[in-house]
């Protein structure tokens, strides 16, 4: 049985060069090289959804991949997919840099220039690890997802149907049910999660947005932490700055975030730019709030259509959030999956305004009370999503552990909950 073998590299010299000493190596396949760290990983995904065994047996990540750093990327990789092993190709070979490939959860290196003694050597023994581990695992089974391993974006049909709170509750709920969470604004030029939160903090998206090393210390200095332990990566104050985060500033940051946090929620808001068309490209689950209105439902299709033409996200694969639902309204969930041909969230969030009003006055929608029912159907969301974990969760009363009060996950009587 042959090894095949993806390789990861960022200059096309080099991957002329390592594909051609690939080809050479016997009972190997080599795939068609990727180019950067997000195409590796959205490649892996896809073979990973298909099957277990289409996964590479090897891949072969060269030092000078990008947007995300070697050693982010290694991590990210042995993190989702555990089947998989990684080599690093690198022109230092010291003793720290093997044991700091080693912790990242790389299973061998090889150092430049490339020799083919050396890379087959190394190829073999991590086809062997690989085909261990997937005997252990079983055929067919799922890649392990690893902490950062979610992604969700959340964006608006039109404005003001509701997706920056909807984000900001879906974060504190997995927050809240132990989970490491981060909370981005990539509305990046009318963004309000600081005002939600009453937060003011100098640093945005934006700092990170010419950094081509996100290391954790550059990261943690960018990010603000709230008092709900949520970890804020915050719109610029200056609106006409958001145009420094490009499509591929946005891929480097959603990368470095995912590698650190277990879920990452991201609010694009309702207008579609380079960095938020990335986020909703790159997501795990693509939220898009509406109300169910003639207005926004439009808006709704209007956005499902334009993300499929610019290739951003399939209609299918798309899911649809109804906020300020009744039950007296013509326009009801069935309908909305219909017009739009997206699936259609279980879990609509009814249209009790009053609830939040003093909250979102005072800035402060993290204290809203637990009894109030958007809040109840918002965390029903998160959980109906996979956000929250479940072993924090009581089945006795629907209670979340850590929060103030019961917050009910059982649906209200008028199927608005």
């Amino acid at each position: 049985m042959s090894t095949r073998i993806l390789p990861a590299v960022g200059d096309a010299d080099a991957a002329r060069s390592l594909t051609t000493l690939i080809g050479q190596l016997p009972d190997v396949e080599p795939l068609a090289p990727v180019t950067d760290s997000t195409q590796l990983v959205d490649t892996l995904s896809r073979l990973a959804a298909e099957s277990l065994d289409e996964l590479p047996e090897v891949v072969v990540v060269h030092e000078r991949i990008g947007p995300v750093p070697a050693l982010e990327l290694i991590r990210e990789v042995a993190l989702r997919f555990p089947s998989v092993g990684v080599v690093l190709v690198t022109s230092d070979a010291s003793p720290g840099l093997f044991q700091a490939a080693m912790d990242h959860g790389a299973r061998g290196l090889a150092a430049l220039p490339l020799s083919y003694e050396e890379l087959a050597s190394r190829v073999q023994a991590v086809a062997q690890w690989s085909a261990g581990v997937r005997r252990h695992l079983g055929a067919g089974g799922d890649p392990v997802p690893g902490a950062g391993g979610t992604v969700v974006t959340v964006s608006g049909s039109k404005g003001g149907v509701g997706a920056t709170l909807t984000a900001v509750q879906l974060a504190l709920a997995a927050q809240t049910s132990g989970r490491s969470t981060a909370l981005v604004d990539m509305d990046l030029q009318t963004g309000d999660v600081a005002s939600y939160l009453d937060v003011q903090f100098r640093r945005s998206v934006v700092d990170l947005a010419a950094i081509n090393d996100i290391s954790p210390r550059v990261l943690a200095d960018a990010l603000f932490r709230h008092d709900s332990g949520l970890a804020l990566l915050l719109a610029p104050a200056e609106g006409e700055r958001g145009e420094e985060v490009t499509d591929r500033a946005a891929r480097h940051i959603v990368g470095a975030l995912r590698s650190r946090y277990e879920v990452v929620v991201i609010d694009c808001g309702a207008q579609l730019g380079g960095a938020g068309a990335a986020a909703v490209e790159t997501a795990d689950r693509a939220l898009l709030v509406t109300t169910p209105d003639v207005i926004a439902v439009r808006g709704a299709k209007r956005t499902v259509r334009m993300w499929d033409r610019l290739q951003i996200r399939k209609a299918e694969e798309t899911t649809v959030v109804v906020n300020r639902h009744t039950r007296s309204t013509e326009i009801q969930p069935p309908l909305i999956a219909r017009i739009t041909g997206t699936a259609v969230a279980a879990t609509t969030i009814p249209a009790h305004f009053k609830e939040l009003q003093g909250v979102v006055d005072a800035g402060r929608v993290h204290e809203l009370e637990a009894k109030s029912t958007v809040k109840q159907a918002m965390w029903a969301l998160a959980g109906e999503l996979g956000l929250m974990q479940a072993a924090q969760t009581s089945h006795r009363g629907g209670r979340l552990r850590g929060d103030r009060g019961a917050v009910s996950f059982r649906r209200r009587r008028d199927g608005t909950g």
